[in-house]
Order: structure tokens, then sequence, then C-alpha cells
């Protein structure tokens, strides 16, 4: 499997890309997930930087532009996988902001149905790409070395 995937990298094979939906889908679900119950645990919540309150959404962009620079430089079957979760991690960040953009409130029964309609979009794309996402995963979790064969 991982010499496929390794292939598929070195001849830009599209079916790659695939396998890099399953974790863009699942970091963004978690994160989504998770930044949407703190934020409606705790709103005034927020990581101090330099005394100037900075939305989460802004760190997402930060996020999603190291993981374009490291996109571009390295170019492994490990690397993908693990720019791909840092770019999914990005995004989850971005996209629970932008109901900010549109003007919801977290009482607005729009904002609820951007949120649902969010949550299941990425559960049918974690649905879609589980059984290539799941072999990927096997083979390339960081923490792992397997014996090559």
């Amino acid at each position: 499997m991982k010499s496929s995937i390794r292939w598929r990298v070195v001849h830009h094979e599209p079916g790659l890309y695939f396998y890099i939906v399953f974790p863009i889908a699942v970091a963004f679900l978690m994160t989504f997930i998770g930044a949407r119950i703190i934020s409606y645990i705790a709103p005034d919540a927020y990581i101090p930087w330099f005394g100037i309150r900075v939305h989460h959404f802004a760190y997402g962009f930060f996020i999603l532009a190291i993981a374009g620079y490291l996109a571009l430089v390295f170019s492994g079957p490990r690397a993908k996988y693990l720019i791909a979760l840092l770019h999914g991690f990005g995004l989850g960040l971005a996209f629970d902001e932008f109901g900010i953009w549109l003007h919801l409130n977290d009482g607005d029964p729009a904002r609820w149905s951007y949120d649902g309609f969010i949550i299941i979009i990425a559960t049918l794309l974690v649905i879609i790409s589980a059984n290539r996402g799941v072999k990927m995963l096997k083979d390339h979790l960081p923490f792992i070395d397997r014996p090559q064969i």
C-alpha cells in the first residue's frame, strides 16, 4: 500500500487526492465541531495576542498559509498526509468563523442551519473517503514505524 501511494505521489496520479480527502475531512469536522462547542460554552474565551483579541479564523488562515507552503516544499506520502491534517484543521477554524461574516448569532436559527449543513457535508466526505482513507491512515501514522517489505 505504501509503495502504491508513493508511486502516485511521484507520478502525480489524480487517484492520490481521493486518499487525501479523508484526513482533511476528519480534521475539519473535529476542529469545526470543537470550535462550535467552545464558542457556545465560553463565547468570551480567546488566546490573547499582545493584548489584542484575534478571532480564530485568523489563526485558521495562518495555518492554511503554512499548510500551503509545506505542500510546496514537501512531496512525500507521509508529508502529504500530515499536511492534509493541518489543512483540515485550518479550514475548520476558518469556516467556523464564516458565520460572523454572514452576521449569524449563536441563537439565530440560520446559524444552526449553517452549522448543520457544514457538519453534514463534512460527514458525507468522511464516509465517502473512509475506505481508502483508513488504509492510508494505517500506513502513514506518524507514531508507527512499520518495517518495509
